[in-house]
């Protein structure tokens, strides 16, 4: 069996992925991300019943409508809190005459 180093370049990846794991993760959206845009309004936003919250202190993140060639709800679910920082919900908002999502994110307060 032969086994190999890592190298810099492998060790650089392993270093950067330890630091991302320490702090709260990036905000969902980036600026290099796909738009998502239709012509019609999403419709009203199911009745979810949560279920029993798993620990204390976590954060309801509510389910929302996406769009995959037709609407398709996507189920919210428990995270865990991030101290400092705060959830945006994922929306909907009119853009001229057609409707842009805006994924939810963590937004440093």
């Amino acid at each position: 069996m032969i086994r190999k180093g890592l190298g810099f370049s492998g060790w650089v990846l392993s270093a950067t992925l330890g630091l991302a794991a320490c702090g709260p993760p990036a905000p969902v959206y980036y600026s290099g991300e796909a738009v998502v845009e239709v012509e019609t309004e999403p419709p009203a936003p199911q009745v979810e019943v949560r279920p029993v919250e798993p620990y204390g202190g976590a954060v309801w993140i509510e389910g929302h409508w996406y769009w995959r060639d037709r609407w398709v709800w996507v189920p919210g679910h428990w995270d865990r809190a991030r101290a400092g920082w705060l959830w945006v919900p994922h929306h909907w908002a009119r853009w001229g005459r057609h409707w842009r999502y805006v994924p939810g994110h963590w937004q440093r307060v």
